[in-house]
């Protein structure tokens, strides 16, 4: 319980920290799980290449909100951005960053991975994981950018559809100290 309030108390106050532009952060409810599976699979299509389907729906969505968050960026009656953040004791982990296509390349991305690791750092985390294709190429030197480094490999997962060609996911993680 201590934990959540902290949780919480965390992302409100990177939530007043948000001003001076027209975007608008959030923690997501659970009314936003169509609104975000639509913004990440819109965000994720370049993976369209290798694998067939979308990148995740409305159930799986509901399932990670059992175990983390999402935090949103809008602009006014628009969802723009989402980043889902999970603790996992001093580790924190981000995946399904996502931006709208005609915002991508704007920094927006950057901003909701870097409020991810605050919020993550706030609660006590020495690190953040993430996890990438190591089809997408163009995110390792994203990632690197941001102090990401490789620490492993896992295999693709099957409970998402399975790729066309041969894949797997690439571990990356920072030092958030």
């Amino acid at each position: 319980m201590k934990a959540m309030a902290e949780s919480q108390s965390i992302v409100r106050r990177m939530e007043r920290e948000q001003s001076g532009d027209q975007v608008n952060i959030r923690t997501a409810v659970p009314a936003d799980v169509e609104n975000i599976a639509r913004l990440v699979n819109d965000a994720f299509g370049p993976e369209r290449f290798f694998v067939d389907g979308d990148r995740t729906n409305p159930g799986k969505v509901r399932i990670l909100f059992q175990k983390g968050k999402f935090l949103l960026a809008e602009e006014p009656k628009m969802l723009v951005g989402c980043v889902y953040v999970e603790l996992r004791g001093e580790r924190g982990y981000f995946g399904l960053l996502s931006v709208i296509p005609p915002r991508q390349r704007g920094g927006l991305g950057s901003r909701l991975m870097e409020l991810a690791e605050n919020y993550c750092r706030e609660a006590g985390c020495l690190f953040m994981d993430l996890t990438m294709v190591n089809l997408r190429t163009e995110l390792y030197g994203y990632y690197r950018k941001h102090g990401y480094l490789e620490n492993g490999t896992l295999p693709f997962p099957k409970e998402q559809h399975a790729p066309k060609v041969p894949c797997h996911l690439v571990k990356m993680f920072k030092s958030l100290a």
